[in-house]
């Protein structure tokens, strides 16, 4: 195969049709060139004393019925338009060099605990001082948040509400986490229903290995649907559940941590439930979860498309300008006077 050769090929292997069933109306003139001349009858008188008759009446000669010829360079132009319109119809697109993505395989969303509980300060940070439990979960949150990008943030209180959809963007991620604050979604725990959002926003993804991950003191106050409930709900959707304790399991009272809950929960949907009383538990959980559930990724291919279908369009445009340029540069030939 030559060069010349070499080129045509990869010239068609770029070249895209969206719509290939135009080039069925290309005969189109050829069918209707078969079809009958449009005739049409008309009553007439023959005189033979046409130019006395035209004296008579003082009536001036027109031009007699005549058909037009059209040139061969005008036949040539009018079937490059219609080439070019069919063309355009075609719509016609250029494809780019093959472009390999990496695409997230799992779909990890973390929700995070802004009921009035988590203003309670137990947790200890690393430099030894106590801090509130959300403080510390966003501390650590925003360490690891270049490590875990793309991951959706629900926030659920009283009711829950995805603060962050997807998205690769770390400095936007970040901005919405830092945005929340303690009782911003009401005073109440609302656990069974944070897992109910979780699932509703997970049947939209369209990755198979889901991950939700449970920031919360697990003493649920206010949900619709019991915690355990929901999460055999989840578990019919195949999402699982990794639940994380945060604050001090001796806490008494409205503070109180219920573990007992939260293992369920994990059980339930084939993940596992953990504590956090500091910064370094913390830290410790996220390390661990990423050997438990590894990051996968799907190679993803695709062919950039540029349309083009404007090209034959501007051929369209010049080659009527040329068609009539020529008309006023080589006009036919004028008829006899008819007598």
């Amino acid at each position: 195969m030559d060069s010349a050769e070499v080129l045509v090929t990869q010239f068609l292997e770029q070249l895209h049709w969206v719509h290939p069933w135009a080039f069925v109306l290309l005969p189109l003139p050829l069918l209707m060139r078969l079809m009958p001349a449009y005739r049409e009858r008309r009553d007439a008188v023959r005189v033979p004393f046409f130019t006395r008759l035209l004296e008579a009446t003082e009536s001036r000669p027109q031009r007699g019925a005549m058909l037009l010829m059209r040139r061969r360079g005008q036949k040539v132009l009018i079937t490059l338009m219609w080439l070019s319109l069919i063309l355009a119809a075609a719509k016609p697109q250029w494809l780019g060099e093959p472009i390999e993505q990496q695409k997230a395989g799992r779909d990890l969303m973390i929700a995070v605990d802004l009921s009035g509980s988590m203003e309670t300060e137990d947790f200890s940070q690393a430099d030894g001082n106590p801090a509130d439990r959300l403080t510390a979960v966003k501390a650590v949150l925003q360490q690891l948040a270049n490590e875990r990008a793309g991951d959706r943030l629900i926030v659920f209180g009283s009711n829950a509400y995805l603060q962050s959809p997807f998205t690769e963007d770390h400095r936007t991620w970040l901005m919405l986490l830092n945005e929340t604050r303690i009782r911003m979604a009401g005073p109440s725990t609302a656990l069974g229903d944070a897992v109910g959002l979780a699932i509703k926003l997970f049947k939209a993804a369209e990755t198979e290995n889901r991950v939700l991950l449970l920031l919360t003191d697990g003493n649920d106050t206010g949900s619709l649907v019991p915690p355990v409930d929901a999460a055999r709900v989840a578990a019919a959707e195949d999402i699982r559940i990794y639940p994380i304790a945060v604050g001090d399991p001796t806490a008494i009272g409205e503070e109180a941590i219920d573990l007992d809950t939260l293992t369920r929960m994990a059980e339930v949907t084939g993940g596992q439930a953990f504590e956090a009383l500091s910064s370094e538990d913390l830290v410790a959980v996220f390390k661990l979860l990423g050997t438990l559930e590894p990051n996968v990724f799907d190679s993803v291919k695709f062919r950039p498309r540029t349309d083009i279908h404007w090209l034959p369009l501007a051929a369209v445009l010049l080659l009527y300008v040329l068609l009539r340029c020529l008309a006023r540069l080589w006009p036919l030939p004028k008829p006899e006077i008819s007598q």
